[in-house]
């Protein structure tokens, strides 16, 4: 038992890591992105390719990825996020999830239904443990995602505390409009978030490849668990994710335990718990609308 629950806690590392950039995107900006998931997948294609064809190792192959993706970021908000949100919270919903389409179709028709890894490129990072007394086993790479989880959460906390930048991030997301009075560039504020938030994306990704198998549809199972971790601790909070990402994980391998299905069982019950206790016992509109939204994208891409 005692194992289950340490493998759980570090299991939510991964998932706050994935649920970060979501959560910090509508802290600052009100947008919901459905292409969260997607864009953590294309991520994780970049890897593979500077990894496999270019012979790049993988953690130096980050050092190109990351750039691309908050320049990645930054276009986003400029040419897609900025103009759709004049049309209101429903506009950018409907943008993302089409912009999810075209990025997991634009995979699949370079890359094919063949699912990749990145695990081959780290060595024995991927399967690799410590083992502890009491015949307890952690691996290396869950605490590696562990503390990049904590340093992510972290470095954001303090950038948005005590950096001017980050302030104006902060003033700009509580009302813009005085914020546009004291002389803060709103677009260019909310461009600087975007690109933050890509950042964490790409390293969602990395994670993605190296403790999993990814192919061109992996965006929306991550965009779930996102989006349940982010809800769980509370959308817009950032240690409220880490929170939100342990008790998820927690869910997910007790629920292993009991039932050989439990394991998304057991998350999607405490997720759906939740929910319901925020808008049963505080009556929270956000996350009505979130629930609503995610509704709306596994909606359209089931089958008819």
């Amino acid at each position: 038992m005692i194992n289950t629950l340490i493998q759980g806690i570090l299991l939510g590392g991964y998932y706050a890591v994935i649920a970060c950039g979501l959560s910090f995107m509508f802290s600052v900006m009100r947008i919901i992105n459905l292409a969260h998931g997607s864009l953590a997948v294309a991520a994780a294609y970049g890897l593979w390719l500077l990894a496999a064809k270019a012979g790049i190792p993988l953690f130096a192959g980050l050092l190109i990825v990351l750039p691309v993706m908050a320049v990645v970021g930054w276009l986003l908000q400029r040419l897609v996020l900025e103009r759709s949100a004049r049309g209101g919270m429903l506009l950018p919903i409907l943008t993302t999830f089409g912009l999810s389409i075209v990025i997991d179709n634009l995979l699949f028709e370079q890359f094919g239904a063949d699912t990749r890894s990145l695990a081959p490129f780290i060595g024995n990072l991927s399967y690799a443990s410590w083992q502890l007394p009491g015949h307890i086993f952690v691996g290396k790479l869950a605490v590696l995602m562990m503390a990049t989880a904590i340093v992510i959460l972290g470095a954001l906390q303090v950038f948005l505390g005590r950096f001017a930048l980050g302030r104006a991030i902060r003033a700009t997301a509580e009302d813009p409009d005085t914020a546009g009075l004291v002389g803060i560039d709103a677009r260019r504020v909310n461009a600087v978030a975007t690109a933050i938030t890509m950042v964490t994306v790409g390293i969602a990704g990395a994670f993605l490849g190296m403790r999993a198998t990814f192919g061109p549809y992996a965006g929306g199972p991550q965009l779930l668990f996102a989006f349940e971790t982010a809800v769980i601790g509370g959308a817009g909070s950032l240690w409220g994710t880490l929170a939100g990402g342990i008790v998820l994980g927690l869910a997910q391998s007790l629920g292993a335990q009991l039932h050989p299905q439990g394991f998304l069982i057991g998350g999607h019950a405490v997720f759906l718990l939740v929910l319901f206790v925020r808008l049963s016992g505080l009556g929270m509109p956000v996350l009505d609308k979130l629930g609503a939204s995610l509704k709306f994208r596994a909606r359209l891409r089931s089958p008819t």
